[in-house]
């Protein structure tokens, strides 16, 4: 358990029917993180995930716009300006929350270190084997793109597990709308002169219904290309 204040670390959580995630998420989070603001931004969701995330007693907000690009800029814009690292998750239960004091440690003994990602590549055995493979070579791809085109070197560029330091994102306005949002991310941390950290996670199979679709593979490619430095 890590002890933390309320405007040292805030958690956002963008969801859109993750009715069977949600709940999961929020406790382990809870769980592992003391007094850290929780935000989830809620897609305009037509199941329980509004209902069930704010028995948690977290802060829900409703998102003006649509896509995960646009909700985590949305959760963005509801954290005070004293908040010193963001955490961003996915709410289908995909990523241990175990991972994060972790991963805030390593910025916190590392000042040359802008954002942490968990590496999900480290945590595939106990799933199924064409999903991983699907996974594997979709990712592998990517991260070879990114490298190429933005120079940035990373095992697991896509991943939805991160802490970054809040006052690089004081000034940016996300062009991404939607799933290409992580390639984003990726630019204007290597931009800001810091490094990228990636620690290995386990990571379980989602609870609920997959939203990613080759589309929006097509669409991080193009955000990688339009990022080029």
């Amino acid at each position: 358990m890590l002890e933390t204040s309320p405007s040292r670390i805030a958690v956002v959580v963008a969801a859109l029917n993750e009715e069977k995630g949600i709940g999961p998420t929020l406790e382990e989070l809870q769980g592992v993180l003391t007094d850290s603001r929780m935000v989830v931004v809620d897609g305009n969701s037509f199941d329980k995930t509004v209902e069930i995330a704010k028995n948690f007693g977290v802060d829900v907000v409703l998102q003006p716009g649509t896509g995960k690009g646009d909700a985590m800029a949305h959760g963005l814009r509801q954290l005070s300006p004293h908040v010193r690292y963001v955490v961003f998750t996915d709410a289908d239960f995909t990523y241990p929350a175990e991972y994060v004091p972790k991963m805030v440690e390593v910025l916190e003994h590392s000042p040359e270190v802008g954002m942490v990602i968990g590496d999900r590549f480290g945590g595939l055995q106990n799933l199924d084997k064409s999903f991983v493979n699907i996974f594997s070579i979709g990712n592998r791809l990517i991260a070879i793109v990114q490298y190429f085109v933005n120079r940035i070197r990373l095992n697991d560029p896509l991943s939805g597990l991160r802490v970054i330091r809040a006052d690089l994102l004081n000034c940016w306005t996300p062009k991404s709308k939607g799933f290409d949002i992580e390639a984003e991310i990726n630019s204007i941390i290597e931009r800001s002169g810091y490094s990228i950290a990636e620690i290995p996670i386990d990571y379980r199979k989602r609870l609920g219904k997959k939203k990613l679709n080759l589309w929006d593979g097509l669409r991080i490619l193009v955000r990688i290309m339009i990022e080029r430095a």
